[in-house]
């Protein structure tokens, strides 16, 4: 039996090289070691909330702040005569941008002769704003009374009535505030732990660093509503930091901004991963740490990739191992392969099609292309750092959004990450930068309407 081309092929190198068993080929140049950690430098991006208060809402908390009784004297006929009113349930509608609030009071006025009971209308019109606090305040008040029955000749003397009943429900109203603050307290306290989310065998860390929150434009649509931006300095590092000292997060005062962008918002999270990590999710193509390639001699095998960035490219290092007996050859293989190539990512998936052999290894790799082994190196290689990283940013999709799913029937907060996509890498010297854009949606509602997670 004639001996086959690998064999003939291992066996001229043991006539060259000074040992069989080994094989040393020269390898590109590593970088500078590097002690820092892997910098994500993220970009300040605005996470918009659109914030929902139903009028219904608005109703129960104003009818809660607006005096429903009152009591009080007024001259007449050169006497204090006293009177007593109540109101009843306030009706809230909206017009030309502001809020306006409608009821009846009965007036009890006590006269000399005897007590007059007066219908009177109510009507209060006012713009609601979001103060630096997070409350929603109201501004430009104008509260009037006036009576229902114009026909009433004792309601022009009561005139004066008026003005009294007025100006308790001007100051009650000047004070009230509905609050926001605990539902966004909840959102910022979340946005601001860090998220491990696992890459493969790996894992990674979300952190959403919030820079400021704006408040846009007031709407008025059998309701308020308003568009709240998060600027955050999104970032993921694989792996985590060892600790965040970041102190108790504190919500930073609203700014009220001429615009903001409404509808789905994009963030562009910077995605910065040592080699190692790369290396240690690029391990799970490979079984009990062994790759097996060689059909005709099966025990030959490839293990310990490791991945490291030189002058631009990314170098896969492996280690080839295993013995070719028979024919007359007696040949344990023990020496390293380097490839290198560009990172690409395509519909989000990792992968290197240009992955090639470096020079010294491309020479002993033709010496086995007679059998194609060389050729199928090459491949397995490219095949094993092929990455579908649409998995695992399915998963960070629904942990990211598991995260901003919380509240009760009273008020609820609401995230929805619609869109992952990998848009660009980068190689650096100590660590891998991959850009990830997320398109998501978010809204908070007081009451909660629709589903919400605790």
């Amino acid at each position: 039996m004639r001996p086959t081309a690998l064999a003939l092929v291992l066996a001229s190198s043991c006539l060259l090289a000074p040992a069989c068993s080994r094989f040393g080929p020269l390898y590109p140049p590593r970088p500078n070691p590097s002690e820092g950690p892997p910098l994500a430098d993220p970009e300040p991006a605005r996470v918009v909330v659109h914030v929902a208060v139903t009028g219904k809402a608005l109703q129960a908390a104003v009818d809660d702040g607006v005096p429903k009784t009152g009591e009080g004297t007024f001259p007449l006929l050169g006497a204090d005569r006293r009177y007593t009113w109540e109101r009843g349930p306030l009706d809230v509608g909206f017009a030309g941008g502001r809020i306006a609030l409608t009821t009846h009071l009965r007036a009890h006025v006590a006269l000399p002769l005897k007590p007059v009971d007066l219908p009177l209308d109510l009507r209060v019109q006012a713009e609601p704003v979001v103060g630096t606090g997070y409350a929603v305040k109201l501004q430009s008040i104008d509260v009037h009374v006036a009576s229902a029955d114009t026909g009433l000749a004792i309601a022009d003397k009561v005139a004066g009535v008026y003005g009294k009943i007025e100006e308790p429900i001007a100051a009650r109203l000047k004070d009230f505030a509905y609050d926001l603050k605990p539902l966004l307290q909840e959102a910022y306290g979340r946005l601001s732990v860090p998220i491990e989310l696992p890459v493969g065998d790996a894992k990674a860390c979300a952190k959403l660093k919030v820079l400021e929150v704006e408040a846009g434009p007031t709407v008025l649509a059998d309701g308020f509503e308003k568009d709240l931006a998060i600027v955050v300095a999104p970032s993921i590092t694989m792996p985590c930091p060892d600790h965040y000292d970041e102190g108790t997060p504190v919500l930073p005062d609203l700014s009220n901004v001429a615009a903001i962008p409404s509808g789905p918002f994009k963030v562009t999270i910077p995605i910065a991963a040592r080699y190692d990590e790369l290396t240690r999710a690029m391990s799970a193509a490979f079984t009990d740490g062994k790759l097996f390639f060689s059909e005709e001699y099966p025990r030959i095998y490839l293990e310990q990739p490791e991945i490291y960035e030189s002058q631009g490219t990314l170098v896969l290092k492996l280690h080839i191992g295993g013995p070719v007996h028979g024919l007359g050859i007696d040949v344990d293989l023990d020496g390293d392969l380097y490839l290198s190539g560009h990172p690409q990512v395509i519909d989000n998936e990792l992968r290197f099609p240009d992955l090639e052999p470096t020079i010294e290894t491309r020479n002993f790799l033709l010496s086995l292309k007679a059998i194609k082994d060389g050729d199928r190196i090459r491949d397995q290689a490219r095949g094993a750092l092929r990455l579908d990283l649409g998995a695992r940013l399915g998963m960070a999709r629904d942990k990211l959004g598991d995260q901003l799913q919380f509240g009760d029937d009273k008020a609820c907060f609401r995230g929805n990450v619609d869109r992952v996509e990998v848009t660009g890498i980068h190689p650096h010297a100590a660590y891998l930068r991959l850009y990830v854009a997320v398109t998501a949606r978010a809204r908070a509602e007081m009451p909660c309407t629709g589903t919400h997670a605790n």
